[in-house]
């Protein structure tokens, strides 16, 4: 037992003669790591953190690697739809025997960010009164989710990270723990990301949010004894659409659909375009699987980024990065563009150079652009290897 408390899992527990851990890859694991202080001063007693995890950890506990989901993601990295989990694994093709992350060679690790509504502690788990946080549910930061990694990390009996990687939120949770506990992490790779976000980044966000709290069925965030299927839907679905149109370029967009109608639709008569029915269809498709008051909790946490905060200021805290930091981004990003990674890499000793994802499909393109993306994770790998090898 770790002093955060016992680790327990989804499915026959570890007691069971016939639970070994190989025979169940990907299946969510649950960890108590107790009471949580904010950075912003407020206490979240008795938090629970779930995670997964692919390969084996070697003798010396030296190969593993820690994938840091994005916004809407969570601990299903890889692997087929199970217990907890509707779909196939978000990253399929990175992570598993022979692919870019070789779970052959690596032990991997993906946990549910705090704040989240897929296992990890968030708005929609029980207070100590019984009731859901919902609205009490304190205003987090990514340096909160990184300590609940980092308590994971300790559970795990991990001294450090061969390699942390991840898009978007995931990113500026990578930068976080190479800032704040550099020892812990032997390299790094953040895609399609950022040191600060901008202005125009807090207002998107401020408009999805917006969008949620205006909705009549959010109730100021206590929604939840509301009934089977109740809930702020409508103001979920404009949020997404919102985000999703920062997820996508225009060029794609516009030559995918154009001014196209939507199939036996007219436009003119009241009907939709299809590029309607397409953020319609995304809008559905979210609020059927997240919670809104994790989308905002997140969302604010993203907002409130700045990894020089208290720290001098962005530069001096990403020239404390002396570990191999790959940064990659994504020509077509509107929603974090290119000269964002390009200032991480001037002021990073540890990058190398920009590396950039040629897509159509903007943000987005780090979910699509399976093999360019194998390609930067491989090198950020060698990197590491080269680095151990020297030290």
């Amino acid at each position: 037992m770790s002093e955060y408390g016992a680790l327990s899992y989804e499915g026959p527990p570890p007691a069971t003669a016939a639970w070994r851990e190989e025979d169940h890859p990907g299946d969510r694991h649950f960890l108590d790591i107790g009471e949580l202080k904010t950075e912003l001063g407020d206490v979240i007693p008795d938090v629970t953190v779930a995670y997964e995890t692919w390969g084996t950890l070697n003798e010396d506990r030296s190969n593993a690697v820690y994938i840091c989901h994005a916004l809407t993601g969570d601990s299903h990295v890889a692997g087929e739809p199970g217990p907890g989990h509707k779909t196939g694994g978000w990253w399929h093709s990175l992570v598993g025997p022979g692919c870019p992350v070789d779970t052959d060679e690596w032990y991997v690790v993906c946990a549910n960010v705090l704040g989240g509504c897929q296992g990890t502690t968030g708005p929609a788990s029980l207070a100590p009164d019984g009731r859901p946080w919902g609205s009490r549910f304190p205003v987090i930061t990514v340096a909160d989710m990184v300590e609940v990694e980092r308590r994971l990390t300790d559970a795990l009996g991990i001294e450090s990270w061969a390699l942390l990687l991840g898009p978007s939120l995931g990113g500026m949770r990578v930068l976080e723990w190479m800032v704040r506990y550099p020892e812990r992490v032997r390299g790094g790779l953040t895609l399609g990301s950022t040191a600060a976000v901008t202005a125009d980044q807090i207002g998107t966000h401020a408009t999805q949010i917006a969008a949620i709290e205006a909705d009549p069925a959010f109730r100021g965030g206590d929604y939840y004894d509301a009934g089977p299927g109740e809930g702020p839907h409508v103001g979920m679905g404009i949020a997404r659409r919102i985000a999703h149109l920062t997820y996508r370029s225009e060029t794609e967009l516009d030559g995918r659909f154009g001014r196209s109608a939507q199939a036996d639709e007219d436009p003119y008569d009241g009907g939709r375009f299809a590029v309607e029915s397409y953020l319609d269809h995304h809008a559905d498709k979210l609020a059927r699987r997240f919670d809104a008051n994790t989308y905002i909790a997140l969302t604010r946490a993203m907002s409130l980024f700045d990894v020089g905060a208290g720290r001098g200021g962005v530069a001096a805290a990403l020239g404390g990065i002396h570990a191999p930091l790959t940064v990659v981004g994504i020509d077509s990003d509107r929603l974090f563009p290119v000269r964002l990674q390009q200032q991480m890499v001037d002021l990073t000793p540890g990058a190398d150079r920009l590396h950039l994802i040629l897509s159509e499909f903007g943000h987005d393109g780090f979910l699509v652009e399976d093999e360019q993306v194998g390609v930067f994770v491989a090198h950020a790998l060698h990197r590491v290897r080269r680095s151990d090898h020297r030290a």
